[in-house]
């Protein structure tokens, strides 16, 4: 036995040191990062554990990691690996040095599809290299829910599972090889060893530890036999029983060791075919104990996955507006849960006979017609969607009360779950909760969270009590208490009541074998502090809201200020690279700081007094908002609803009370209430703005880039009080409220003037909202938002309300032009005019192609449209519009023109963003957001073809960029009623 050491959480007191700052900085090529609002980042992962590392380091080359460990051996301090910081039980946290792989060491190093076999790099993330293998029909099967962001290095730290776990294995079945780096900072390679070693080329190093492993092994043989769980779900401890003495992988020994062990170089993964057929049953059931029961017999239907979604998910889903269409073409009225069953396959008719097994099967369990059938991919995506959000879903309860993640994935033995559930759902009664369910029903792990307020002691008493008896309630049924999502500091302290000492002490000796010094993540797996020490939680004794004691905009909904930041569960959803909205400045920079986690971290550290005093107001949060473009992704994309752009609205005006308004912000902020006076001067100004030097003379002074052409002034500026009203003025046509932006009526007056031409052709009396006086036009104060000027805000939106509310009270559709201006009006009025008036106007803000599509669904609209010359649009999301779900709406109706073969381009941000890739400081980051998908589609694009974007911004970073001119859908509206070009 190894002696026993003294649990605990190791206290370096080096938390920050600019000396050891500046010692890494000259001895790697990567990022030093020990400032507070770093270490303040990297102090969480997706669990509900907090500690602040001592620094950052992000590699850049492989190299850097022996030059740290080197660095961190001869100073005695421990080291942690972390790749996307998704683990949810406090594994990539602690006081240690951080080696943040994701943003420099994630590269595919060798690939072999004939061979199916691949090395990478640990930041590599699943969904990436599997968009690269998907076209050789290949894919690595561990399908975790975090896959957009989830690294193959921690993965393979946390032996992660997945859906199809039931058909693939798990991590730890999937990993032929792993070069590492060890304490001592020797490199070598851990992979099938045989048998007999004694013709075997091991180094020394390796020879010695496989010796050592399997003499262990050998010796603890009974005991693991008698204490390990049988089940296919068991990841907690070290894999000790992987090694045989008749030849093993140690690889998967390492597989599950979290950073414990040493730090993964590189893994060779074998690879396996995509299955080129995919259909679903969803399947529904009155009660959770009937799912539950009924999962084993589905087992044997021979499924790839059966995952469940319970009545929790399915409730806070349906508010999500990511979700809510989704869901209502596949949950049928109002069951309790739903499991959903995946068959996979070549061949079709085969897999639909299956699906015909599946309701038979449904049927004779007493369920008859309760299955949904998808065989659509995109409807089958949509369903997934739901199912891998369910973790974020459940996290979107507002409120202390939150579900924890401390038991969520124990695992039985499938013919016991159904019991096993039902006595941990009366554990959370006798302790006054319940716990939301969800995922893998086919393997007998189900994640389950009870709903806590770890924000009192009391909360933290209750987690304890739950665990004490769920453990029982596990060791009863012979399952695991650790299925899946690994050990870290939930688990890890109760090892001993799952495993006994004789086991516990065995796993001391693997760590003690690889890392005798304890460099690599100390406090985990073996040794650990208590689960339930609040000195190490999210939300410490004495945690409080230390923030402003007046906030300019309403907060009520989340409790306050920082209730909002504290949405923020550091899943991760935000660091996703796929081509939705959310984030696109993570997407280009690929740094914490960006994502919106990063962000609301910081938020949230500053507002409860843990990043010192005067926090919000600091440079260092002016620099960490800097790149978020208010594009309202993750408004739609987090499922727990985090909306940093509002947050960024809140901070920029409590700056405003410390800083004074640059120039710059002066111009921007005050467009709408100089543009009149502006547009009166339009040919002077246009004609100055050409000048040459005058571009590099604006960056000089006002820090606006010279690379970017301005928005022309219009002396032909939409003018609603002189003839511009509508013509239509028959009793019972239907009446529709214009609401005009400034940039509509001063840069762009034609777009105002076709929206009315289109209206007006479809029968509508149009209502140019303006005010009884005349004066200037309506403004949704966006421009003082974006600046924080929110009085100035107010008081704009005070004159749009009092014109717009009469309307919106008789039912009038309010409709708009630009979507940044429309879709204030239907998120950010009631935030700063809070009231049943702004929730009227919300109501009844609709978009140009909103209240077309709607027309056109309910059949009343008729619009006389011709064919164009050119046959091809290509379309251009706006950011609000996609985050409000209205982009479709703008697809439904182009392709009303006949002929029109319209292409919706898959892109994020344009990366103009308002002002924002006007300013010298933002345009290289501003142009990379292009570059990712939207430029390269505008190239490829015939040169005939249309090019649609409703944004005045978008618009003009295609015209900058490209050359060419993309137009409102009112104008290509227009010119199909009129038969010509779009001009």
């Amino acid at each position: 036995m190894s002696e026993r050491r003294v649990a605990g959480y190791p206290r370096h007191r080096r938390i920050g040191d600019s000396r050891l700052a500046r010692r890494l900085a000259a001895g790697v090529v990567g990022e030093v990062r020990f400032d507070a609002f770093t270490r303040g980042r990297y102090a969480t992962d997706a669990s509900h554990y907090q500690v602040e590392p001592i620094g950052v380091v992000l590699p850049r080359r492989e190299e850097d990691i022996a030059a740290v460990l080197e660095i961190a051996r001869e100073e005695g301090l421990p080291v942690i690996p972390r790749g996307g910081g998704t683990s949810q039980n406090g594994q990539a946290i602690g006081e240690a040095i951080i080696l943040d792989t994701s943003k420099y060491l994630n590269e595919v190093i060798e690939y072999d599809a004939t061979a199916r076999r691949v090395s990478v790099q640990p930041g590599v993330v699943l969904d990436r290299l599997n968009a690269r293998l998907k076209r050789d029909g290949l894919f690595f099967p561990v399908d975790v829910s975090t896959s957009s962001r989830a690294t193959l290095g921690g993965m393979a730290g946390n032996n992660s599972a997945g859906s199809r776990s039931l058909r693939y294995g798990i991590m730890k079945d999937n990993v032929e090889a792993i070069d590492a780096v060890l304490a001592d900072g020797s490199a070598h390679r851990f992979a099938e060893v045989p048998g007999n070693l004694d013709d075997t080329s091991l180094d020394p190093r390796v020879l010695d530890l496989v010796q050592g492993m399997r003499a262990l092994a050998e010796r603890e043989r009974d005991e693991m036999a008698r204490r390990i769980p049988k089940v296919q779900r068991r990841v907690g401890g070290y894999n000790l029983d992987s090694v045989e003495s008749g030849g093993h992988n140690m690889a998967k020994l390492l597989v599950g060791s979290e950073g414990t062990l040493a730090f993964f170089r590189r893994l060779t993964l074998p690879l396996q075919p995509l299955p080129s057929q995919r259909v679903l049953g969803v399947c529904h059931f009155p009660t959770f104990f009937d799912a539950m029961d009924s999962a084993q017999h589905l087992v044997r239907l021979g499924p790839s996955a059966v995952e469940l979604v319970d009545r929790n998910i399915l409730e806070i889903a349906g508010g999500i507006p990511l979700f809510r269409e989704s869901m209502k073409r596949f949950v049928r009225g109002e069951p309790d849960c739903l499991l959903i069953v995946e068959f996979a396959g070549e061949d079709a008719g085969e897999l639909r006979d299956r699906l015909g097994a599946l309701d038979a099967e449904m049927a004779r369990l007493g369920f008859p017609d309760s299955v949904v059938t998808a065989e659509d991919a995109s409807f089958q995506q949509e369903i997934w969607e739901v199912r891998k959000a369910g973790l974020n879903i459940v996290m979107a309860m507002k409120g202390d009360g939150k579900p924890v993640s401390f038991i969520e994935d124990c695992a039985v033995p499938l013919d016991r779950l159904a019991a096993y559930t039902a006595e941990l759902n009366e554990v959370f009664a006798r302790h006054g909760t319940r716990g939301t369910w969800y995922a893998h029903a086919s393997v007998g792990c189900l994640h389950v969270r009870p709903i806590l307020n770890l924000k009192t002691e009391a909360g933290a008493r209750q987690m304890r009590a739950i665990h004490e008896e769920a453990l029982d309630l596990v060791r009863r049924y012979e399952g695991s208490h650790s299925g899946e999502h690994g050990d870290g500091l939930a688990r890890s302290s109760w090892h001993e009541k799952m495993y006994g000492p004789r086991l516990v002490d065995a796993f001391e000796v693997v760590k003690d074998a690889f890392d005798p010094d304890e460099t690599f993540n100390p406090g985990k797996i073996v040794r650990a502090p208590q689960s339930d020490d609040r000195t190490l939680f999210r939300f410490k004794p004495g945690y409080a809201d230390q923030g402003p004691a007046e906030t300019v905009l309403d907060w009520s909904a989340w409790g306050g200020f920082l209730g909002a930041t504290e949405m923020c569960n550091n899943n991760g959803a935000c660091r996703k690279f796929a081509p939705g909205v959310m984030c696109p400045s993570y997407r280009v920079t690929m740094d914490e700081r960006d994502a919106t986690r990063g962000r609301a971290n910081s938020l949230r550290l500053a507002l409860s007094g843990q990043l010192g005093r005067d926090a919000l107001t600091s440079p260092e949060m002016r620099e960490t908002l800097s790149l978020c473009v208010g594009c309202k992704g993750c408004r739609r994309e987090c499922p727990t609803g985090v909306d940093m752009a509002r947050m960024k609205i809140e901070a920029t005006a409590q700056y405003r009370k410390v800083a004074p308004l640059s120039a710059r912000d002066r111009l921007i902020a005050y467009l709408p209430r100089y543009a009149p006076l502006a547009s009166r001067f339009a040919p002077l100004l246009n004609f100055a703005a050409r000048l040459p030097g005058l571009g590099a003379a604006r960056e000089k002074l006002l820090g606006l880039s010279r690379h970017r052409s301005l928005p022309a002034w219009r002396s032909d500026r939409f003018r609603p009080d002189v003839a511009e009203t509508s013509r239509a003025k028959s009793a019972d046509t239907r009446e529709v409220a214009l609401f005009v932006d400034t940039f509509s009526a001063y840069h762009e007056p034609e777009t105002a003037r076709a929206a009315i031409a289109v209206l007006e052709a479809a029968g509508c009396r149009v209502n140019v909202a303006r005010p009884d006086d005349g004066g200037r036009p309506l403004c949704c104060g966006r421009t003082f938002l974006a600046t924080g000027l929110v009085d100035e805000a107010r008081a704009e939106l005070e004159r749009t309300l009092t014109v717009l509310s009469p309307l919106a009270e008789r039912g009038v559709p309010i409709v708009g032009l630009e979507p940044s201006c429309l879709l204030t009006l239907r998120d950010e009025l009631a935030a700063v005019l809070p009231g049943r008036a702004a929730e009227a106007v919300g109501m009844q803000a609709k978009t140009f192609a909103e209240f077309l599509a709607q027309e056109h669904a309910t059949r009343r609209l008729d619009l006389p449209l011709n064919a164009l010359p050119c046959t091809s649009a290509y379309l251009h999301g706006h950011c609000h519009e996609k985050a409000f779900g209205a982009f479709g709406a703008v697809k439904t109706v182009l392709e009303l023109v006949p002929g029109l073969e319209v292409n919706a381009i898959e892109s994020s941000c344009c990366g103009m963003a308002g002002a924002f890739g006007y300013e010298a400081e933002h345009y290289e980051v501003s142009m990379r957001m292009a570059e990712l998908s939207l430029l390269p589609a505008i190239r490829q694009a015939p040169e005939d073809a249309i090019l649609v974007a409703d944004g005045t911004s978008c618009r003009h970073q295609i015209a900058d960029a490209t050359g060419r001119k993309a137009h409102h859908l009112a104008v290509v509206l227009r010119d199909s009623l009129q038969g010509a070009g779009a001009a």
